[in-house]
């Protein structure tokens, strides 16, 4: 193939996005520089907080311009290198977005596995999303045994490992999701105490039924009345990690909320915010610690690979829907042996 394929923003969303904010483009395929490879897509990685990058309010990372592929993590294969380090066939990680191929520079990789893990996993478990949850909850959350800790976005990416470390560290662990299946998927797979389905349950009630000595962590990832409901059950020195905040990505005007102030000081508690890139220098311990538990069956994850570079915008706006289980994901083309 001699033609490269790529997702560009046309223009800045207002509220949910659709797919006129976004344009295919076609272009020569890149040649690589002195210091890069030239890289074809397997998979790539569609999240919420690209969202966010879609818009030009000042926040923790560079906006998308207009007229520029989305960038976002990506696994591949190397089709033609200049640094001998890196071999045709390799498969990489990095973060060069929604396209076919790219020419990267090999500093901004790094070399994916394939005997360890499906290579998917690189953009999941075993990549950001597993990192994500590892440092969040046990740097900012320190769960304890014998503790409970809540869940939203339980069933997405991030929470579902996020319940399961807490297992680990011996918690009690109640998830809140959108969907029956995804609730069973919780209790049934992962093993998690109980499962709140936010959509048709009366949350505060389930709530109060599922977390009868209150709640000493709550990793966040969707704010929200979700949260506001959560945060009125927490104890004494709770612990709340934010991660993300999906239910107010889209909205057109900012949100008004409860005043937790309040709730913090007489609580004696800790709301704290993170980027996963504040762990670079800890990378390796989190993946070899995630690497162990996913290799003797500790924590299992799921992903929902949607087939096909065409399909890129609907995997991503499904993402606002609920419709994924577990790390969302394109598959662009074939691995190859």
């Amino acid at each position: 193939m001699s033609v490269n394929e790529r997702i560009i923003l046309a223009k800045r969303p207002q509220g949910m996005p659709d797919e006129s904010d976004f344009a295919f483009e076609e272009q020569p395929l890149p040649v690589p520089q002195a210091g890069e490879v030239l890289v074809r897509t397997v998979y790539l990685s569609v999240d919420p907080y690209m969202r966010g990058r879609m818009s030009d309010a000042k926040s923790y990372a560079k906006p998308y311009e207009v007229g520029q592929v989305i960038a976002g993590g990506a696994v591949g294969q190397v089709m033609e290198s200049t640094d001998p380090t890196y071999r045709e066939g390799d498969f990489v990680t990095g973060s060069w977005g929604w396209q076919r191929f790219a020419a990267v520079s090999t500093g901004t990789l790094r070399k994916v596995n394939p005997d360890l893990a499906p290579v998917s996993t690189a953009l999941g478990v075993l990549g950001m999303t597993g990192l994500t949850a590892y440092f969040g909850l046990l740097d900012i959350g320190q769960p304890q045994a014998g503790e409970t800790v809540v869940v939203s976005g339980g069933a997405g990416a991030v929470g579902m490992i996020v319940g399961q470390i807490a297992k680990i560290k011996g918690a009690r662990v109640v998830g809140i999701a959108g969907s029956d299946e995804k609730t069973t998927y919780l209790t049934e797979e992962l093993g998690f105490d109980a499962a709140i389905n936010y959509r048709t349950d009366d949350l505060k009630a389930a709530l109060v039924e599922a977390c009868p000595e209150g709640v000493d962590v709550y990793f966040d990832n969707v704010g929200g009345d979700v949260s506001d409901q959560v945060l009125r059950l927490i104890n004494k020195n709770a612990r709340i990690p934010i991660c993300g905040q999906i239910a107010l990505y889209n909205l057109e005007k900012p949100d008004t909320g409860p005043r937790i102030q309040s709730l913090l000081l007489t609580n004696t508690a800790l709301m704290k915010g993170f980027l996963v890139g504040d762990y670079a220098s800890r990378y390796n311990e989190g993946l070899h610690e995630l690497a162990e538990w996913l290799r003797d069956g500790k924590i299992k994850h799921a992903e929902n690979v949607v087939d096909g570079f065409d399909k890129t915008l609907e995997a991503f706006l499904g993402l606002f829907t609920g419709e994924n289980l577990g790390k969302q994901l394109v598959k662009v083309s074939e691995e190859q042996k």
